[in-house]
Protein backbone atom coordinates (compact mmCIF):
# COMPACT_ATOMS: atom_id res chain seq x y z
CA UNK A 1 0.00 0.00 0.00
CA UNK A 2 1.03 3.75 -1.04
CA UNK A 3 2.68 5.48 2.31
CA UNK A 4 1.16 9.50 2.55
CA UNK A 5 5.27 10.12 2.57
CA UNK A 6 5.38 8.33 -0.91
CA UNK A 7 2.70 10.88 -2.35
CA UNK A 8 4.43 14.15 -0.50
CA UNK A 9 7.44 13.05 -2.84
CA UNK A 10 5.39 13.76 -5.70
CA UNK A 11 6.19 18.16 -6.53
CA UNK A 12 2.25 18.95 -7.51
CA UNK A 13 0.63 16.77 -4.10
CA UNK A 14 3.55 18.45 -1.97
CA UNK A 15 1.75 21.31 -0.38
CA UNK A 16 -1.72 18.96 -0.35
CA UNK A 17 -3.32 18.59 2.94
CA UNK A 18 -2.96 14.89 4.88
CA UNK A 19 -6.54 14.46 4.87
CA UNK A 20 -6.64 15.11 1.14
CA UNK A 21 -3.37 12.76 0.45
CA UNK A 22 -5.20 9.81 2.44
CA UNK A 23 -8.31 9.98 0.55
CA UNK A 24 -6.09 9.30 -2.61
CA UNK A 25 -4.37 6.14 -1.20
CA UNK A 26 -6.90 3.53 -1.19
CA UNK A 27 -7.58 4.45 -5.24
CA UNK A 28 -4.02 4.10 -5.87
CA UNK A 29 -2.10 1.08 -7.16
CA UNK A 30 1.61 0.69 -7.30
CA UNK A 31 3.19 -1.05 -10.42
CA UNK A 32 6.79 -1.90 -11.39
CA UNK A 33 8.23 -1.62 -15.00
CA UNK A 34 11.44 -2.57 -16.94
CA UNK A 35 13.62 -0.57 -19.12
CA UNK A 36 12.03 -0.08 -22.15
CA UNK A 37 8.83 -1.22 -21.07
CA UNK A 38 5.78 0.63 -22.50
CA UNK A 39 3.35 2.05 -19.55
CA UNK A 40 1.04 2.89 -22.14
CA UNK A 41 0.39 3.59 -26.03
CA UNK A 42 -0.53 6.63 -28.29
CA UNK A 43 -4.06 6.76 -28.61
CA UNK A 44 -4.89 4.48 -25.75
CA UNK A 45 -7.69 5.17 -23.33
CA UNK A 46 -6.74 7.68 -21.01
CA UNK A 47 -8.22 6.24 -18.02
CA UNK A 48 -4.96 6.67 -15.46
CA UNK A 49 -2.89 8.81 -13.98
CA UNK A 50 0.40 8.18 -13.45
CA UNK A 51 2.90 9.42 -10.42
CA UNK A 52 6.48 8.33 -11.12
CA UNK A 53 8.17 7.02 -7.49
CA UNK A 54 11.08 6.04 -9.00
CA UNK A 55 12.96 5.68 -12.38
CA UNK A 56 12.92 7.54 -15.90
CA UNK A 57 10.52 7.94 -18.23
CA UNK A 58 10.62 8.90 -21.82
CA UNK A 59 7.42 10.39 -23.65
CA UNK A 60 7.68 9.97 -27.64
CA UNK A 61 5.09 9.94 -30.59
CA UNK A 62 5.29 7.86 -33.97
CA UNK A 63 5.94 10.14 -36.53
CA UNK A 64 5.88 7.14 -38.92
CA UNK A 65 6.79 3.69 -38.86
CA UNK A 66 10.13 4.89 -39.17
CA UNK A 67 10.35 7.91 -37.28
CA UNK A 68 9.98 8.01 -33.21
CA UNK A 69 10.15 11.32 -31.34
CA UNK A 70 11.14 11.79 -27.53
CA UNK A 71 9.08 14.93 -26.78
CA UNK A 72 10.49 14.71 -23.20
CA UNK A 73 10.93 12.72 -20.00
CA UNK A 74 9.24 12.23 -16.61
CA UNK A 75 11.48 12.07 -13.62
CA UNK A 76 11.35 10.88 -10.45
CA UNK A 77 8.62 13.00 -8.72
CA UNK A 78 6.89 14.41 -11.18
CA UNK A 79 3.61 13.11 -12.85
CA UNK A 80 2.53 11.83 -16.82
CA UNK A 81 -0.92 10.87 -18.56
CA UNK A 82 -2.46 14.37 -18.05
CA UNK A 83 -4.92 13.58 -20.75
CA UNK A 84 -6.74 10.95 -17.84
CA UNK A 85 -8.36 14.13 -16.28
CA UNK A 86 -10.03 15.07 -19.67
CA UNK A 87 -13.18 12.86 -19.88
CA UNK A 88 -12.96 10.24 -22.77
CA UNK A 89 -9.63 11.39 -24.11
CA UNK A 90 -6.51 9.28 -25.11
CA UNK A 91 -3.11 9.32 -24.69
CA UNK A 92 -1.32 11.59 -26.93
CA UNK A 93 1.90 9.95 -26.87
CA UNK A 94 3.64 6.83 -26.13
CA UNK A 95 5.21 6.44 -22.25
CA UNK A 96 8.32 4.19 -22.12
CA UNK A 97 10.15 3.14 -19.83
CA UNK A 98 13.89 4.35 -20.09
CA UNK A 99 15.20 2.54 -16.61
CA UNK A 100 13.26 0.64 -14.36
CA UNK A 101 10.53 1.87 -12.74
CA UNK A 102 8.47 2.35 -9.75
CA UNK A 103 4.71 3.56 -10.85
CA UNK A 104 2.03 5.00 -8.73
CA UNK A 105 -1.55 5.13 -10.89
CA UNK A 106 -4.97 6.11 -9.89
CA UNK A 107 -7.71 6.40 -11.91
CA UNK A 108 -8.58 10.04 -13.70
CA UNK A 109 -12.11 9.46 -12.83
CA UNK A 110 -11.53 8.93 -9.03
CA UNK A 111 -8.82 11.42 -9.09
CA UNK A 112 -10.85 14.02 -10.15
CA UNK A 113 -13.75 12.57 -8.19
CA UNK A 114 -11.88 13.25 -4.61
CA UNK A 115 -10.65 16.96 -6.45
CA UNK A 116 -14.59 17.75 -6.76
CA UNK A 117 -15.23 17.07 -2.82
CA UNK A 118 -11.83 18.99 -1.83
CA UNK A 119 -12.79 22.58 -3.86
CA UNK A 120 -9.30 24.12 -1.69
CA UNK A 121 -7.38 21.30 -2.52
CA UNK A 122 -8.36 21.12 -6.03
CA UNK A 123 -7.10 25.09 -6.31
CA UNK A 124 -3.86 23.72 -4.88
CA UNK A 125 -3.40 21.17 -7.10
CA UNK A 126 -4.28 23.25 -10.55
CA UNK A 127 -1.98 26.15 -8.97
CA UNK A 128 0.84 23.28 -8.82
CA UNK A 129 0.13 21.96 -11.81
CA UNK A 130 -0.14 25.42 -13.66
CA UNK A 131 3.20 25.79 -12.83
CA UNK A 132 4.71 22.54 -13.72
CA UNK A 133 2.72 22.44 -17.16
CA UNK A 134 4.11 26.47 -17.53
CA UNK A 135 7.67 25.10 -17.74
CA UNK A 136 7.11 22.48 -20.27
CA UNK A 137 5.03 24.53 -22.90
CA UNK A 138 8.16 26.89 -22.40
CA UNK A 139 10.64 24.25 -22.71
CA UNK A 140 8.58 23.00 -25.73
CA UNK A 141 8.14 26.55 -27.36
CA UNK A 142 12.06 26.96 -27.03
CA UNK A 143 12.66 23.31 -28.87
CA UNK A 144 10.17 24.19 -31.75
CA UNK A 145 11.81 27.85 -32.46
CA UNK A 146 15.32 26.23 -31.96
CA UNK A 147 14.66 23.35 -34.94
CA UNK A 148 12.53 26.31 -36.81
CA UNK A 149 15.83 28.61 -36.91
CA UNK A 150 17.87 26.19 -38.06
CA UNK A 151 15.48 24.94 -40.84
CA UNK A 152 17.09 25.94 -44.27
CA UNK A 153 13.80 27.49 -45.89
CA UNK A 154 13.49 29.66 -42.43
CA UNK A 155 17.21 30.89 -42.66
CA UNK A 156 17.00 31.64 -45.60
CA UNK A 157 13.79 34.14 -44.98
CA UNK A 158 15.63 35.78 -41.61
CA UNK A 159 18.63 36.50 -44.46
CA UNK A 160 21.21 33.68 -42.20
Amino acid sequence: MTAIEDLKKIHVLQNMSESFLEQLIPHIETHNFNERDVIYEEGQKADRFFMLKRGKVLLEVEVSGLVIISLGSVKTGYLFGWSALIPDATYTTYAICSEPCEVLWISGREFLDILNRENNQAYIFMYNAFKILKGKLKRRTDQFLKVMSKHPDIQKLLGL
